[in-house]
């Protein structure tokens, strides 16, 4: 199948962590038009099972599809661990698949001071092992220590960030003896850059805290470079879905886009 570059980027999350990335796209990629789909009736995605994971991600590509997008970017940790490779094969030629995990574990690898790397996911990240995994393949000699931060996404999802709730929960999670003496955190999710202000704050500004969302955008330009697919025409507007309406989503979705948007309901 033959893709054009006037095609539109298609993201999906499972909620509104994904706007994260979504916005870094926006910004290094201005000319693009973007599908954003979050799967708000079924996050969180962390504590599902590997097949239903795979499942909802299939449904979610074939919609992204329908939309005509060129390029499938799977804006979620869980998913991107769960379901790259499934959704790749599943979409085939139809689009160009990216995950948040790769470029993340490639940066990390190319900096040669950090030795011991942390990462905070949900449960079905960290326990796939998949960081662990990635990052021993560019750099066997790091070492990398991960810890599964469950509370995380439905505290954002819920609102609560920068207030006394969020911070004990995320003090309670960072003072863990695992990430003792790291040279760096990776938010190993997309939510989680929504508090990255008060993670920096836990370290007192002083380890590097990687948030891959302007590691993905960067990736996935030079991607639409190698393909001869970046939009040099006339751009279409974002458009936004979700699987159930949140006024979180709308408030964020606004935020990050500076822009009003029209949030629409669609199944899968």
């Amino acid at each position: 199948m033959i893709l054009k570059a006037e095609q539109p980027i298609g993201i999906f999350d499972s909620g509104a962590g994904g706007l994260t990335v979504a916005a870094a796209v926006k910004n290094i990629l201005p000319s693009e038009q973007l599908i954003y789909f979050g799967d708000t009736a079924h996050l969180p995605y962390g504590d599902k099972s590997t097949e239903l994971i795979q499942f909802y991600s299939q449904k979610i590509s074939d919609f992204l599809l329908e939309k005509n997008c060129k390029v499938i970017l799977i804006a979620c940790n869980t998913a991107s661990a769960a379901a790259y490779d499934t959704v790749k094969e599943h979409v085939g030629d139809r689009a160009l698949v990216v995950n948040v995990i790769d470029p993340t574990a490639e940066y990390v690898s190319q900096n040669d001071l950090l030795k011991k790397i942390g990462v905070i996911g949900t449960k079905g990240t960290v326990n796939s092992g998949t960081y662990t995994r990635k990052i021993a393949q560019y750099s066997p000699t790091k070492q990398v220590v991960a810890l599964a931060t469950p509370l995380l996404v439905p505290m954002i999802e819920e609102g609560y960030i920068y207030d006394d709730i969020s911070n004990a929960v995320i003090r309670s999670y960072l003072s863990h003896n695992d990430l003792n003496n790291i040279d760096a955190l990776i938010l190993g999710c997309t939510h989680y850059p929504i508090i990255k202000n008060q993670i920096r704050k836990f370290y007192n500004f002083k380890t590097e805290i990687i948030d891959s969302s302007d590691i993905v955008a960067k990736k996935l330009k030079n991607l639409l470079s190698e393909n001869n697919l970046l939009n040099l025409g006339t751009k279409n507007p974002h458009e936004f879905f979700v699987s159930d309406y949140t006024d979180f989503f709308k408030t964020l979705a606004e935020m990050f886009f500076d822009m009003r948007i029209n949030l629409q309901k669609a199944e899968i």
